[in-house]
């Protein structure tokens, strides 16, 4: 059949064809523009098979993580904000003044490596290893649901053809997602503080840095001197990266937690492909939108909610503790107070970039009980001392959990008679305990065995011994 007189769906039929036979370099504008039949635009899908033909060559059926990275650090790069000489010296002098206030305020040891001062740039390429391991649970949903509305989708005739595609399409969708999340960890950088301002542990473990580029924007309208300003976030992040450091088992805590919640994200098969039956590819902000909104991702499951709450409140944990140390260690600062407050508001309310992460993986990081967190630790070193309540965050059997939120005056009493040397009181895994042990004693045991088993004259019968 001659080329002219092939219908837009036979064209296209041959373009994919030569596209997974690895003849692209056959394809041009005068082939695509034969598919004005379809409800696609030649420029945009010769576009599109570039991609295609690019991922099918690479043999790579992973997500194109590096397409993250350089979409973040084009954003973070912009404007022209960097560090200068005479921040990088006060900053200095901040941090060193911090860690002398934190030996006071806190028995966790210092950091092996000096805190620094870094720029956007730098906290995108420190930062994007854990954004990866913590989407990539999402990312591989939404590339298999491509994949299934590809083949669901696909007309009979196209079967065979689709089912070869599926790598690419899990390429393709995966590389979507990736470009979208590269946008979010771009624009976070412009708004983080420092290192630890997020909440969970995105650093490298052991470090500790300050982003003086984003002091403007948190300082706007607080009317507060900057080198203030500086000492005060200086201690906070020390505080929160001394704590991840000490707790070696904590970073691990977090990451599964937040990783368990993800691995239950399910894609919204129905919405993709309502969005793919409307979808114009002249206007791929569509499809930008709806990565935004949340709007692939469906309401969560009862699963989802309990691992959301666990973590939320084991982040208010962390960040109740972090509160309380700030504020004895920064309790000669004037301003102390305000800050504090500031952050507080600051960490309930989330900046836009925030909340574009949480409904691009769904997840709100916000330590929605932080307030009581504090509250239950400033009653904790009011009733025990600095080095018995850093004591808690030595085993993972140690932390407070939510009940001790909730009800600070049984852990405080816990505590108390533990310092007096006194047992505490048993509570409902102690009884549970005594009640399971208590059963297995009453259970009758097996028969006790007869001595005369063997007869009535004993082992060696009624003649003696018998003879070997």
């Amino acid at each position: 059949m001659a080329d002219e007189d092939r219908s837009p769906e036979e064209e296209l039929h041959e373009l994919l064809r030569r596209m997974m036979s690895g003849e692209g370099g056959q394809i041009d504008p005068e082939q695509l523009s034969r598919l004005s039949g379809l409800p696609i635009d030649p420029a945009t899908l010769q576009t599109m098979m570039r991609h295609l033909q690019g991922a099918f060559a690479n043999g790579d059926d992973g997500i194109a993580w590096d397409v993250a990275q350089r979409q973040a650090l084009h954003l973070a790069n912009q404007g022209d904000l960097g560090v200068t000489a005479g921040q990088r010296a006060d900053l200095d002098q901040a941090l060193t003044l911090a860690t002398l206030w934190l030996g006071e305020a806190t028995a966790i040891s210092e950091l092996a490596r000096a805190p620094r001062a870094i720029t956007r740039g730098q906290w995108v390429e420190a930062t994007m290893p854990v954004w990866q391991e913590l989407a990539e649970p999402v990312a591989t949903s939404i590339a298999d649901a491509l994949t299934s509305a590809l083949s669901a989708q696909a007309p009979e005739e196209m079967q065979e053809l689709v089912s070869g595609a599926g790598r690419i399409m899990r390429t393709v969708g995966g590389s979507l997602f990736a470009a979208q999340l590269g946008q979010v960890v771009g624009r976070l950088s412009t708004e983080v503080v420092s290192g630890g301002d997020v909440g969970i542990p995105v650093m490298p473990d052991g470090d500790a840095a300050i982003l003086p580029q984003n002091f403007a924007d948190f300082g706007r309208d607080l009317e507060i001197p900057e080198d203030q300003l500086a000492l005060y976030l200086s201690t906070r992040e020390l505080a929160h990266a001394r704590l991840f450091r000490h707790a070696r088992w904590l970073r691990l805590h977090v990451i599964s937690q937040v990783r368990e919640f993800a691995a239950g994200i399910r894609v919204d098969t129905d919405a993709l492909e309502d969005l793919a039956t409307r979808f114009d590819p002249s206007e791929p902000d569509e499809l930008r939108r709806a990565l935004e909104s949340g709007a692939l991702l469906p309401s969560r499951s009862e699963e989802q909610e309990a691992a959301l709450a666990r973590l939320e409140n084991l982040l208010a944990t962390i960040e109740g503790w972090v509160d309380v140390v700030t504020a004895d260690a920064a309790s000669r600062l004037p301003s102390a107070e305000r800050i504090a407050e500031a952050v507080r508001r600051r960490r309930a309310v989330g900046g836009p970039a925030e909340q574009a992460l949480g409904s691009l993986v769904g997840l709100e990081l916000r330590p929605r009980r932080m307030r009581e967190a504090a509250a239950m630790w400033r009653a904790v070193t009011d009733a025990v001392g600095v080095e018995a309540r850093d004591a808690l965050w030595d085993y993972p059997d140690l932390m407070p959990t939510a009940a001790d939120i909730d009800d600070p005056a049984s852990l405080v009493a816990r505590l108390t008679a533990q310092a007096r040397g006194e047992a505490p009181e048993p509570d409902e895994m102690d009884d549970a305990l005594a009640r399971l042990l208590a059963e297995e004693a009453d259970a009758p045991g097996d028969a006790a065995p007869d001595e005369n088993a063997a007869g009535e004259d004993g082992p060696e019968g009624p003649e003696g011994p018998r003879a070997v």
